[in-house]
């Protein structure tokens, strides 16, 4: 048990002192996307509580481990958490909030992907990194005005909005998965 443990901190330490700053503000960005989401999807008094660094630590996981369950483990809890304070509050969901933690677990997702397969020691140009966050952005973008046209024309209040955002929102989901499954067999 020892010699796992000290050949864990060898580990450690090589990772450490070969580590380039591409993949790491990469990790960064998907701490930073996660804090966000966190500050978003909890109250303001939540945040300062006791609760708060626990909530951050949920925010630090998967940028020390993109790879595995840790991303999605740490945005089901956000996106818990949500709706427990959401629907204990009886507070009404405002878009904002909506979007933003949206738009914020999305980034999170997409940097998470990219650390995932990013070696803590490649060299990457920053034009690469500059790219991938431009794409991500444009679908947070296109997905925020297609929300906010869906729950217009739905309508402002009540359980007929919530019913057609979450109707338009399931066919959007289901007509990009079946052409990207079309596209991808096309390829080929």
């Amino acid at each position: 048990m020892i010699d796992a443990l000290a050949a864990r901190v060898r580990g450690f330490q090589t990772v450490i002192t070969r580590a380039t700053l591409e993949p790491l503000l990469v990790r960064i960005g998907v701490f930073g996307a996660l804090a966000f989401a966190v500050a978003v999807a909890v109250p303001f008094d939540l945040l300062i509580s006791r609760y708060g660094v626990p909530l951050l630590l949920v925010a630090a996981l998967p940028a020390i481990a993109p790879r595995g369950a840790a991303p999605t483990l740490a945005m089901i809890g956000i996106v818990g958490a949500w709706v427990l304070t959401t629907s204990r509050s009886g507070e009404r969901i405002e878009l904002w909030r909506l979007l933003g933690l949206a738009a914020f677990l999305y980034l999170a997702h997409s940097l998470a992907a990219l650390a995932a397969v990013l070696p803590y020691d490649a060299v990457v140009a920053p034009e690469v990194l500059a790219r991938w966050i431009a794409r991500a952005v444009v679908v947070v973008i296109a997905a925020a005005a297609i929300g906010v046209i869906l729950v217009a024309i739905a309508g402002v209040g009540g359980d007929r909005t919530l019913l057609a955002a979450a109707v338009g929102g399931l066919v959007v989901a289901v007509g990009l998965a079946g052409l990207l499954g079309w596209l991808s067999r096309r390829r080929v």
